[in-house]
């Protein structure tokens, strides 16, 4: 595995920025995924890094040298993409060795079948390795395409988010199982998504990208606590924070335009009077959707609550984070 650094990274298609004076570090093992919405510059990243694009200025490094002048085969980078990309006409043990026996690798025989059953024990395939791509499920297609990267043994997997077209049961599955593989093989993992669950629960670090910019970077519970800004807050957290007028509540410091509210961090009975518009009761939370001076709210409380639409329940901030005009983090 390796350190993966961008260094002033810019890329244009046109009129359209891509990325913008990128500036940051995959440190080695680390599992990063880079957050954002759609058209942030998120797979424009992963392409760069790849050698599928290459940067109108910048430098990117892998084991400290430069590769903006390599051939993505010279980089030792493996790519896992949305789609499967599977040889349908070929078994699992076929597809896991593809790379294996490419002209680059060139591996024993021995060696190719050592490694694929290694990979295949590790994602938990092994006794798929004799059924044709076509007769797997979801999940175990997408469980061959990440292992055809695997037993690559590269400088780093870059995966544009290999999840999002399973269901949310899979989806929850192999989080879990891309995690234990990342931590037991050591790898360096860059990883996008726009699923904020995906970033909470798999990375050591998250990047956070705004109109092709890298506007901040940390582990995911300094993004979570210490937003740098209103756009930051609202990339993490389920239900989303609560934006509010800053003197909605008294205390607010000189500056403050907007109050931003954790649900978890507003405290119940007592402060300022609020009506109870909706309860979602969802198993393991209850979340409230309040009304209060025209603005909606959403906090969470016990499980067993007994309270009703139409009930009113004082509420006051702890814990909040206050937002200039411009959206920066004031406090």
């Amino acid at each position: 595995m390796a350190e993966v650094s961008l260094l002033n990274v810019a890329k244009t298609f046109g009129d359209t920025v891509a990325v913008e004076d990128m500036t940051m570090t995959v440190p080695d093992s680390a599992f990063v995924v880079l957050l954002g919405p759609t058209g942030v510059g998120k797979t424009t990243t992963l392409r760069l890094i790849a050698g599928l694009e290459r940067p109108d200025r910048g430098d990117i490094l892998i084991h400290g040298r430069s590769v903006v002048d390599e051939t993505p085969a010279q980089r030792d980078v493996a790519m896992v993409f949305q789609q499967y990309s599977l040889y349908p006409h070929m078994t699992v043990r076929d597809n896991l060795a593809f790379p294996l026996r490419s002209p680059i690798h060139r591996l024993p025989e021995d060696e190719v079948a050592r490694k694929v059953r290694e990979v295949a024990d590790v994602l938990r395939i092994a006794h798929k390795l004799d059924n044709k791509a076509t007769a797997l499920s979801g999940g175990e297609m997408q469980r061959v395409s990440i292992g055809r990267a695997l037993v690559r043994d590269p400088a780093i997997y870059l995966m544009d988010e290999p999840l999002s077209s399973l269901d949310a049961k899979l989806r929850a599955d192999l989080r879990v199982e891309l995690k234990r593989v990342q931590a037991s093989l050591g790898a360096t993992i860059l990883y996008v998504t726009h699923d904020q669950i995906e970033a909470m629960t798999m990375a050591t670090h998250v990047g956070v990208l705004d109109a092709g910019r890298l506007v901040q970077f940390g582990s995911p519970r300094e993004i979570y606590e210490s937003p740098v800004s209103l756009y930051v807050a609202g990339r993490l957290g389920l239900p989303r924070i609560n934006a509010l007028p800053a003197d909605l509540f008294p205390g607010a410091p000189a500056g403050a335009r907007t109050v931003g509210l954790r649900p978890e961090h507003i405290r119940h009975g007592e402060g300022k009077p609020s009506r109870v518009v909706r309860i979602e009761h969802l198993g393991d939370q209850t979340r409230l959707h309040l009304m209060l001076e025209g603005h909606d709210i959403v906090t969470l409380t016990d499980v067993h609550t007994d309270l009703e639409p139409g009930d009113t329940v004082a509420i006051e901030p702890r814990n909040a984070l206050y937002f200039d005009a411009a959206g920066a983090r004031i406090a």
